[in-house]
């Protein structure tokens, strides 16, 4: 049952993480053999150039799906670069290994393409938490806000929505916004909109999602863990709990946290995020040294390791079959695509006016929804 605080604060409630968790895990591929990995990886590169189609893989699965992306002209990067390249690039097929949510941004962007996923049930604690109809009910009682939302909602969320943000966004587009006078409602992960609300004073509405993976960090273990390596620098993405974000050297998107891996002057990093970012930060870092930071513990109210189990669901044997098959086909309502794809269009348009360096700000409209 949805509660309602007396500041409008809509609270979901959904469980966490003991149903959705428990049945995601049961659905994680076995590992395969060392011949068979090698059959798999062959098999995919044949399928991938004989499709016409190209893997995107999100930084959060198995390594051995990053790494196949890479070396067959595809991509491991956040959701929204996923979809970007996708829409970029020629082939006619997106293979997308991730969770739902990305499957479907990059329909939006791409509508015109088929878009496959190893596991359909893949999912987001997110996304499960903001459901359309409570979402718009909230909304509706803020007429006033323009709706700000998350990249891990689904495309009926992102088409009730004013602008779409990434991590990596957000604050530059939210400081904008507050300007130019708009009032936000945000959806759905409460740890980064307060995050976002702390560093730009933007009067902000919350709805109360949370990340599964990053809810569970620990500051109290982390002090500790620091303690053990006085030396080492803290990475946080900003879905992590504000005590834990109070610790970071520095915090930040998946991109971010690379970027603060490869500049900073240290040898250890402690990472607060799905531990499948170490892959990709010691490939980039081989002489640097990286350690997860502690979801278990003294204070822990849940034992789960740092790592998303729907994101878990994603592997070789999964993107062979939807290849060979056309099976996991990602389809969203057509009346949906082009009111979801304008938030999504103007973040792109504010983030690459931003890297060019120009006024994003003026992409941003005065008072009243973008």
């Amino acid at each position: 049952m949805n509660t309602a605080t007396a500041d409008g604060v809509i609270d979901v409630e959904y469980e966490q993480p003991a149903c959705p968790t428990k049945h995601a895990w049961a659905r994680v591929p076995k590992e395969p053999s060392p011949d068979e990995r090698v059959a798999l990886k062959s098999r995919i590169r044949q399928l991938l150039k004989e499709r016409n189609a190209v893997m995107v893989s999100h930084y959060y699965v198995h390594p051995d799906l990053q790494d196949l992306a890479v070396e067959t002209g595809g991509i491991v990067s956040d959701s929204l670069e996923m979809a970007r390249f996708g829409r970029d690039h020629p082939a006619q097929t997106l293979v997308v290994s991730g969770v739902r949510f990305m499957g479907e941004t990059a329909k939006i962007l791409s509508p015109e393409k088929t878009v496959l996923m190893p596991d359909l049930d893949a999912n987001c604690s997110l996304d499960l938490g903001c459901p359309i109809d409570a979402f718009s009910a909230f909304c509706d009682q803020h007429p006033d806000r323009t709706v700000v939302v998350y990249a891990n909602t689904s495309a009926a969320v992102k088409a009730r929505s004013d602008w779409l943000v990434t991590s990596s966004c957000a604050l530059d587009i939210v400081r904008a916004l507050k300007d130019k006078g708009h009032k936000i409602l945000w959806a759905p992960d409460k740890h980064l909109g307060a995050y976002i609300q702390r560093e730009t004073g933007a009067d902000m509405l919350m709805w109360t999602g949370s990340c599964i993976v990053h809810d569970e960090f620990k500051a109290i273990e982390l002090e500790l863990l620091k303690k053990e390596h006085p030396g080492a620098k803290v990475l946080v993405h900003p879905e992590s709990p504000a005590e834990v974000v109070a610790l970071a050297d520095a915090v930040g998107s998946t991109s971010g946290i690379l970027k603060a891996a490869r500049e900073m002057d240290a040898r250890e990093f402690i990472v607060a995020t799905d531990n499948g970012m170490m892959h990709m930060l010691r490939q980039q870092n081989p002489d640097k040294v990286f350690i997860e930071a502690p979801t278990a513990g003294n204070s822990a109210t849940c034992k789960s390791c740092a790592h998303c189990p729907w994101m878990a669901m994603n592997g070789l044997a999964g993107v062979a079959r939807v290849l060979e098959t056309g099976a996991n086909q990602i389809h969203v309502d057509p009346a949906l695509i082009d009111r979801a794809r304008l938030p999504i269009d103007r973040m792109l348009a504010f983030t690459a006016a931003h890297k060019a360096g120009q006024d994003a700000g003026a992409l941003v409209p005065n008072i009243g929804a973008a």
